[in-house]
C-alpha cells in the first residue's frame, strides 16, 4: 500500500495535438490507437431538429434511464443516474461522500484517486480488494492491464464496506462488451456502478455516462449534477443505442476478433500481450521507446507509460487502411 502523490498533470488517449508536438512531420491523416474507443461507432439514427432547440424533458430522461436499466441489468430504473460521461461522475460522487480513507486498486486509471484527492480524502494505492479503507475503488476489467474481478467476490466487499457505512466503487467502463460480471444486477446499499457510453458505442464525443446505484444515492448523483445535465441529442441517440441489443452483440463478436487479430500482429512484433480488453492491447516489448517514436513517426499515437517504458497500449485500427499501416511498422 502507498500514499498517493500531489496532484499532477494526467496523460490521457486521444491527445492528438500532443502527438502532432511529439512528431510534427509524421504523415497524416493520424491513426489514433491512444484510446480503447470502439472504432466502429454505433449509427446514430436520425435525429428530429426540435432536439437542438430544446431544452430536454422529465419525460426524455426518463426514457433514457429506462433503456439504461434495461441495458445495465437494473431492476429499478430510480437506481439510474445518467450523466455527461463518466468523468463528471467520478468527480461528482467524492464531493458527495464524507472525509474518509480511499483505498484506490492499481495501477488503474488515475482519474479515480486524483479526484477523490482532490475532493480532500485520504486516498492510497492499493493491490487488491483487501484493504483498511473506507471507501475502495475498483476498475472491472481495469485499464490498463484488463485484470478482472468476479462478482460474488465484489459483492462481499460491498457488504462488508457497507456494514461499517463504507463504499465499493466499480468502474465498470470497459464490461460492455465483455463476460465480466456486472454488478449493476446486484445493486445494494455501499455500491455504485459506473459505466460508460462512449467506448462501447464509439462516440465518446456524445458525452453520455451513468451511475448505478440504489435509488437514494443516485437520486443524490442525480440532484448534484442539476436539471439537464444530458443534452437532448444525447438523451436520444443513447436510448436507441442502449435498446440495440443486436448491435452490442454483434460489436463484442467483431472487435473480439479484431483484439485477437491485433494479438498475432504485436507477437509478431516481438511484444508481448499483458492484458486488455476487446478494445484494447497492451503488451510489453523489448524496444518499447524505439517503437513508440517509430509509430508516431508514422503518424500511429499508442499509448505510453512513464512508470513502464517497454509497456505500450493499443487501441483498435477502424478499416483495413488503418490495418494495413499499423502492420507495416510493426514488421
Amino acid at each position: 500500500m502507498g500514499s498517493v502523490s500531489e496532484p499532477v498533470p494526467i496523460a490521457h488517449g486521444g491527445d492528438l495535438d500532443a502527438a502532432r508536438t511529439l512528431f510534427p512531420d509524421a504523415p497524416t491523416p493520424w491513426i489514433d490507437l491512444s484510446t480503447g474507443i470502439n472504432p466502429v461507432p454505433y449509427p446514430c439514427p436520425p435525429l428530429e431538429a426540435s432536439v437542438f432547440h430544446r431544452l430536454p424533458s422529465s419525460a426524455d430522461l426518463a426514457a433514457l434511464n429506462a433503456a439504461a436499466a434495461r441495458a445495465y441489468g437494473v431492476a429499478d430504473p430510480r437506481g439510474i443516474a445518467a450523466a455527461p460521461g463518466t468523468q463528471i461522475l467520478i468527480e461528482t460522487l467524492p464531493r458527495l461522500w464524507p472525509r474518509a480513507r480511499v483505498a484506490v486498486v492499481g495501477p488503474t486509471y488515475a482519474e479515480h484517486a486524483a479526484a477523490w484527492g482532490r475532493a480532500g480524502h485520504s486516498v492510497v494505492a492499493v493491490s487488491t480488494l483487501d484493504a483498511e479503507a473506507d471507501v475502495v475503488v475498483v476498475v472491472n476489467p481495469n485499464n490498463p492491464d484488463g485484470r478482472t474481478w468476479d462478482g460474488a467476490t465484489l459483492r462481499t466487499h460491498a457488504d462488508r464496506l457497507a456494514a461499517r457505512g463504507g463504499l465499493l466503487v466499480v468502474d465498470e467502463a470497459f464490461a460492455d462488451l465483455e463476460t465480466v460480471d456486472s454488478l449493476g444486477p446486484h445493486l445494494r446499499p455501499g455500491l455504485v456502478v459506473l459505466r460508460s457510453f462512449g467506448k462501447t458505442y464509439g462516440l465518446a464525443g456524445i458525452r453520455l455516462g451513468f451511475a448505478l446505484a440504489e435509488p437514494t444515492l443516485a437520486g443524490r448523483l442525480a440532484e448534484a449534477l442539476g436539471p439537464w445535465a444530458v443534452s437532448g441529442p444525447a438523451l436520444a441517440i443513447g436510448r436507441a443505442a442502449l435498446a440495440d441489443a443486436e448491435w452490442r452483440c454483434a460489436a463484442s463478436v467483431a472487435r473480439g476478433a479484431d483484439a485477437g487479430r491485433l494479438d498475432r500482429m504485436i507477437a509478431r512484433a516481438g511484444g508481448r500481450v499483458v492484458g486488455g480488453t476487446l478494445l484494447f492491447r497492451t503488451a510489453d516489448f523489448p524496444n518499447g521507446p524505439e517503437l513508440f517514436a517509430r509509430l508516431g513517426a508514422a503518424g500511429i499515437y499508442v499509448r505510453r507509460f512513464a512508470a513502464a517504458p517497454a509497456r505500450l497500449r493499443f487501441g483498435l485500427p477502424a478499416d483495413r487502411t488503418e490495418w494495413c499501416r499499423l502492420s507495416r511498422v510493426l514488421r
